[in-house]
């Protein structure tokens, strides 16, 4: 007896397993990223002046596909309500509504860089990959910190994009914030102690935001230094059995390991 459509549906949008599935989600993640530098290059002048109607297109296109998207995780689901306050289910939402928002607040529609949140998502399916015996301290500690270093580049990413974007709403071309890339490159400047000082926040909103931006700058620059030395402590301690656990993502377990002790998922 076949399956029902909403349990197929549910294990291609939700699940990780197949070829399909996974391929669902690379492409997701793929249009995510899409959406996002359409909105970037939409905010420079002079490409807006010259593609903006097109971009605006290929916008609207794709946020009528993350709706259907989006009612489709609903519609699929099996605890609805779960799934749509879920971490996850929240920024599916945050996908799609800046743009029906610009309708009414033009300048709204800009925080679709918001979409770059929903890549988390990359993290759940790559957890997944199986990796091979690795060998030497060094590679040992680079593999076991990968998944922490990879999360910690991409939240850099998504403050700075965030940030930047921000910026761009509070401060705009009258104070040299001509458009989002622009205003990122101030935000990447900013977050890592360089200060060039070619672009600078004049309101009180945007030195507000600016002062919290350099004030978490300097715990971001000692993350990925802990996080490598952590592991390269870990690997010189002690043997273990470099196999991925294919639950929750943890790479180094006993030799005579036959379970993960952090999830209990078989090795």
């Amino acid at each position: 007896m076949p399956r029902p459509l909403r349990a197929r549906v549910h294990d291609i949008i939700f699940q990780h397993d197949s070829p399909a599935e996974r391929a669902f989600n690379v492409a997701v993640i793929l249009a995510i990223l899409l959406s996002v530098v359409v909105v970037m290059l939409d905010s420079v002048a002079s490409i807006h002046r010259r593609w903006g109607h097109q971009l605006y297109i290929f916008e609207w296109s794709l946020t009528i596909a993350f709706t259907v998207e989006y009612a489709a995780r609903v519609w699929s689901a099996r605890d609805r309500w779960q799934y749509m306050t879920s971490l996850y289910g929240v920024l599916d939402l945050l996908a799609v509504l800046p743009t029906y928002l610009g309708v009414f607040f033009p300048a709204g529609r800009f925080l679709l860089v918001f979409r770059v949140l929903r890549v988390l998502r990359a993290f759940r399916v790559l957890k997944l990959a199986e990796y091979v015996q690795q060998a030497g301290v060094l590679s040992a500690a680079l593999r076991a910190s990968r998944y922490k270093i990879t999360v910690f580049v991409t939240a850099v990413l998504s403050i700075v994009v965030v940030v930047g974007s921000v910026m761009y709403l509070i401060e705009g071309p009258a104070h040299g914030f001509t458009s989002i890339p622009a205003s990122i490159y101030w935000a990447i400047v900013t977050l890592t102690t360089v200060g060039y000082g070619d672009l600078s926040p004049e309101t009180i909103l945007g030195k507000t935001l600016a002062s919290a931006l350099m004030i978490l700058g300097y715990g971001v620059i000692a993350v990925p230094t802990g996080i490598v030395t952590l592991e390269l402590d870990r690997a010189a301690r002690a043997p273990a059995k470099l196999v991925t656990c294919r639950g929750c993502g943890v790479q180094r377990h006993d030799l005579d390991a036959a379970f993960c002790k952090y999830c209990g998922t078989e090795l």
